[in-house]
């Protein structure tokens, strides 16, 4: 039970628990234990004051649950247990104020008492154990119900056993003559004790706390040291049981009173198990106290040693089985959190899995709002390919620890699979700001091998009720738009998102049916000699036409062929027509018709294992030369890894020539050269507009002049051949032939062109050679 204070601002229930309380019971006991030794020197004040000491702590104690009752939030049981505990200290107080009152009247002892004193006590004994016995243990099935009601007979029997030997026993049979109302007490008294006790030890934890319920039953054990100060001290005991050894229920009783206050609901504990056992050794030590009894002789003290060694030795033996049992018990536990948590935890980054995400994703839309944040690793193949699986899994655990840190307190951080994670909010958490925290946590070099990674996010928000694999499509959809807009990039679902996305999927299926139906064309792009005009080599181009849509563009469906796999059978496909195509023209128009013809190859293709295989079978189908063949590359493709690299050494080994495309747009296009094995270089097109305005013209002109200046000189000077893309006006075509550009492309030499056409001009360019 967590107690809580009722006031607003409260947060600490410990600085409001009652002290005072404590400290005034504490200070009745420790006042009459000083008067009590002051009267027996002699000392000031009649015998009767040790009847005051009772019915002012129990006073003092009847506030402070009343105090507790009104400031805490206890739930109900805790509640009713309280109360009951209020209406037994009020009689307590009321019954010794009697007392008290009579000591006064009939000082300096009273013979006797008075039975409306007894009637109230008693009563107060009465509700105090009928309030303990009310407090629930938490047991379930009957079979536990039972086996608890034994063990708790065996303690009550053995410890009431004790308790009555040395206690009650020596009272009933003294000559001091004890009144029926001081044996009904203490009986009633010691059954409060060994009641309280005996339940105390199997609650484990509930509305009551623990220690607070042990206190209260401990108060009963008073009664106890009533018993041997009456047997001890006879009549004369009247004075200290009143003035010393009663006032420490009420300090007891403040004590649990304050116990109860400050409950922070600490985690339930392991009921008992040892008091039965203690209660057999309780039993035991009144049999022996009769082994010198005078009437047994040698044979009878044989026996009660006997019986009292054998039943230890079972006990000991019972709580050995039992102590290896709950050892089992605990390891079996264990394995069973262990499995639980294996099964709802991913292995390698110890987030929870998708099966624990569906699972608190349905229990939260459940209760009321959720937002699903879906974090997918842009290009991570890239690294599993290039750098190898077990540097991929570093960089798995590192984005794992990442997420989990920028997750914080706020949400369930989660592996579905691959690289692909999520996060769970509850409630109204807005999701933006954990997205722009996870994207800030990938901003640097990430694992011990200090990669760099982006991540694209869609957050999707559902109220209470939502379907749940609704809210996972809304997800998706929002993370796939944030992947179309770039990396490092977060994008919340709005209605209506996923038309483009679904197209976008239509796209790729209706691909894989374009590959099947033929519907691909290739059309022809010249490489020409700029001073000549002589056709030298072709770039061959794959178009789309599309049965009802018409031509699609090649920047549709090339993304969408990349981002499904699909680009590597496409890229077959250009290859072996044009490999053919090429070998026809060959034998058509000899092998001076064409030196080159240029395909380009994706990043995809070049991560395929069977890329190696199928331009070997490709070349052999055709019967085109290696040296013939020039495959086209981006710096991005060239960039991704040794695996990648590899590659294109056992290409430029088998005879294939490299042309590194797009040259001079990326950052290590000079350090390239140096490890790519490459045979030409293609200026880009962005360097050759506005080339052909004069050299005092805009900085921007300017700086492109400097940059295919640079590229031809660089070339030059490795021995590599040049191509100048993108040209579309003489000028153009005249300035890149001045810098020393014998090569180019563009639509001012030659628009692609479909392998009919491009026949015609390989004819046409015959006909002008032979004339």
């Amino acid at each position: 039970m967590t107690a809580r204070i009722a006031e607003p601002n409260q947060v600490n229930p410990e600085s409001r628990a009652p002290k005072l309380h404590l400290v005034a019971t504490g200070g009745i006991l420790l006042v009459w234990t000083a008067w009590y030794l002051a009267w027996l020197a002699g000392g000031p004040g009649p015998a009767a004051l040790a009847y005051i000491a009772m019915p002012l702590g129990a006073a003092v104690a009847a506030h402070s649950v009343y105090r507790l009752i009104r400031t805490v939030a206890l739930d109900p049981v805790a509640r009713r247990f309280w109360r009951g505990l209020l209406i037994a200290f009020a009689l307590v107080a009321a019954g010794y104020t009697i007392l008290a009152m009579e000591g006064f009247r009939q000082q300096p002892v009273l013979p006797d008492m008075p039975l409306s004193s007894a009637a109230l006590v008693g009563s107060a004994f009465l509700v105090a154990m009928w309030s303990v016995a009310r407090v629930p243990l938490g047991i379930g099935s009957g079979s536990q119900r039972w086996k608890q009601w034994l063990d708790r007979s065996i303690a009550f029997f053995g410890c009431s056993t004790l308790l009555f030997h040395f206690g009650l026993a020596p009272m009933i049979g003294s000559s001091a003559g004890w009144s029926a109302q001081m044996l009904v007490l203490l009986g009633m008294s010691f059954v409060l004790a060994v009641g309280g006790i005996t339940k105390v030890s199997y609650i484990g934890g509930g509305p009551v706390d623990r220690v607070a319920i042990r206190l209260i039953g401990s108060c009963g054990m008073v009664g106890a040291g009533i018993a041997l100060v009456s047997v001890a001290g006879g009549a004369d005991s009247v004075i200290p049981t009143q003035a010393v050894v009663m006032p420490f229920a009420p300090l007891l009783a403040t004590i649990a009173v304050r116990r109860q206050w400050i409950a922070t609901g600490a985690k339930p504990r392991r009921a008992n198990t040892w008091l039965p056992y203690l209660a057999i050794a309780a039993v035991d030590v009144p049999l022996l106290s009769l082994l010198w009894h005078h009437e047994l002789g040698w044979t009878g003290r044989l026996v009660i040693t006997s019986a009292v060694l054998v039943n230890g030795l079972v006990a000991v033996r019972q709580l050995v089985a039992t102590r290896e049992n709950h050892r089992l018990l605990r390891e079996k536990r264990a394995s069973e959190e262990r499995l639980r948590h294996e099964v709802t935890h991913d292995g390698l980054t110890g987030l929870a899995n998708r099966g624990l995400f569906r699972e608190r994703l349905g229990a939260a839309l459940e209760r009321g709002p959720a937002t699903v944040l879906l974090v997918d690793l842009d290009d991570f193949k890239t690294v599993n390919d290039s750098l190898g699986h077990e540097i991929g899994d570093h960089l798995l655990i590192a984005v794992a620890e990442s997420l989990r840190v920028a997750t914080g307190a706020d949400g369930l951080p989660v592996r579905l699979g691959g690289d692909e994670f999520a996060v769970l909010l509850e409630g109204d958490l807005i999701g933006e700001p954990v997205a722009e925290r996870i994207l800030e946590s990938f901003g640097g070099p990430m694992s011990a091998h200090h990669l760099l990674v982006h991540a694209s996010i869609g957050i999707a928000t559902a109220n209470a009720g939502t379907p749940l694999d609704t809210v996972l499509r809304d997800a998706d959809v929002a993370m796939y738009a944030a992947k179309q807009r770039g990396k490092a990039n977060y994008v919340r679902y709005t209605g209506g998102m996923e038309q483009p996305v679904f197209a976008h999927a239509q796209l790729g299926g209706e691909l894989r049916r374009a590959l099947d139906a033929d519907e691909f064309r290739l059309v022809y792009q010249p490489i020409m000699e700029l001073a000549t005009g002589r056709v030298i080599g072709v770039e061959p181009l794959v178009r789309w036409q599309h049965p009802t849509r018409g031509l699609v563009s090649p920047a549709e469906f090339i993304p969408a062929a990349e981002g499904t796999g699909l680009i590597v059978p496409l890229g077959r496909f250009v290859m072996r027509e044009a490999c053919r195509q090429t070998a026809a023209w060959l034998a058509e128009f000899g092998p001076d018709a064409l030196q080159k013809i240029a395909p380009n190859v994706s990043v995809r293709q070049l991560h395929d294992p069977d890329f190696l295989a199928d331009v070997r079978q490709i070349l052999a189908e055709t019967g085109l030369p290696c040296e013939r063949i020039v495959l086209e590359l981006t710096e991005s493709a060239v960039l991704r890894g040794p695996q990648v690299l590899q590659t294109l050494h056992r290409l430029h080994d088998m005879g294939v020539r490299l042309a590194l495309d797009d040259f001079g747009t990326g950052e290590s296009s000079l350090s390239l050269l140096r490890a790519f094995p490459a045979s030409i270089v293609k200026l880009d097109k962005s360097f050759v507009d506005g080339i052909e305005l004069d050299e005092d013209g805009t900085p921007e002109a300017n700086a492109r002049q400097a940059v295919a200046r640079a590229v031809i000189q660089m070339a030059g000077a490795l021995g590599l051949d040049t191509v100048a893309e993108g040209i579309e006006n003489q000028g153009q075509a005249d300035r890149l032939l001045g810098l020393g550009y014998t090569l180019g492309q563009g639509y001012h030499l030659a628009r692609p062109m479909p392998a009919e056409d491009m026949t015609r001009l390989l004819a046409a360019q015959r006909e002008k050679a032979t004339a």
